[in-house]
């Protein structure tokens, strides 16, 4: 059995409560549904800015009514402190998920990121403090690691922000580290790197690379890649980051205060070989794929060159072990990204 196993089993017969901040969310939704098949209590927060209300009501069709008569949700926004007050309330574990990610979004409106990423953190940290929660697992991200160069990027080396979501990312983990320091709450960050899965929002200019792309891919619109398509990242499913959070949440660690540690498979894939895996898998379902290319642009300002993580100190701090590489991954998305991304209109650039 492994450690996540037995922490899931030990859980079962344990119920704890958990506030789930960005609960309408990709990441978020997910960590509900997770928790509720193990018989827990959650109380989920979102304002519906990224997160949508068919995340849930696909949670809902997963799990069953007992299990989903423990889930209770509000929606607010973590800007608000009453908000964070109200999640937190009597909350075991706090799992803070909300946010405005996308380093695009952020160069075009540095104001809305630094509200919601760093104001409404601190709000976070502040509720959580005053509901005495056991522990304050938070999104981190490996945007954090700037242009430091070395690979694969080590929690304790980081080098400067290149955009203001990666700023913003950087206060973060200041601020958390600062709570543990002045006021004992346990908090441990959690750098993701490029996680995808069903519910990743394939819409927009903010999208998420695989979802954004498959989409094109299925509805023949133009496919853009940034650079000349070499540009390496560390996708990582997202059962691998429920994982993270989970184990983060309840492992027994020497000090969790300021911990930081990366979520990922500890491998790279470039943007050029992940178009041709989606290429190869998708053709036999869309047989335009075979003589679909991309299209290259000028790489983006703010986006790193390469990216893949360490894993060791996930690994030896709480357990952490991921379940699937970047192939089962696309094994078990794709089956939703091919029901739920054909175009109904079409889709913003």
């Amino acid at each position: 059995m492994t450690i996540y196993e037995s922490v899931k089993s030990e859980l079962r017969t344990a119920p704890k409560i958990w506030a789930v901040t960005g609960a309408a969310g990709f990441i978020g939704s997910h960590l509900v549904e997770a928790l509720l098949k193990l018989d827990q209590t959650v109380v989920g927060l979102d304002n519906f800015a990224t997160g949508i209300q068919r995340n849930l009501d696909e949670v809902q069709a997963s799990v069953t009514m007992d299990q989903w008569a423990r889930f209770r949700f509000s929606r607010g926004d973590i800007r608000d402190l009453n908000n964070c007050r109200t999640v937190t309330s009597n909350a075991d574990y706090v799992l803070h998920q909300a946010a405005l990610g996308s380093v695009p979004r952020s160069l075009e409106d540095p104001i809305a990121s630094n509200a919601a990423n760093v104001t409404g953190f601190l709000n976070m940290l502040v509720a959580a403090r005053d509901a005495k929660s056991t522990r304050f697992v938070f999104a981190a991200s490996s945007s954090t690691y700037g242009d430091h160069p070395a690979l694969p990027k080590v929690e304790e080396n980081i080098g400067r922000p290149l955009s203001p979501y990666a700023v913003t990312k950087l206060v973060n983990e200041l601020y958390a580290e600062v709570f543990g320091r002045c006021y004992g709450l346990e908090t441990i960050g959690l750098r993701y790197f490029n996680v995808f899965g069903p519910r990743q929002d394939p819409n927009g200019p903010y999208a998420a690379v695989i979802p954004r792309w498959v989409f094109a891919m299925i509805n023949n619109r133009p496919l853009h890649i940034y650079g000349d398509g070499e540009t390496s990242r560390d996708f990582c499913y997202v059962a691998n980051a429920v994982q993270g959070n989970i184990l983060a949440a309840t492992a027994r660690i020497s000090d969790p205060r300021g911990q930081i540690l990366n979520i990922a498979v500890g491998h790279r894939t470039t943007l050029n070989a992940l178009f041709r895996i989606l290429r190869d898998r998708l053709v036999p379902t869309f047989p335009h794929l075979k003589e679909f290319s991309p299209v290259y642009r000028d790489f983006r300002p703010g986006d790193v060159k390469h990216s893949q993580a360490s894993i060791e100190k996930a690994k030896n701090a709480i357990g952490y072990q991921p379940t699937h590489a970047v192939a089962r991954g696309l094994e078990e998305s794709l089956e939703w990204y091919v029901r739920n991304l054909v175009a109904t209109e079409e889709q913003p650039e």
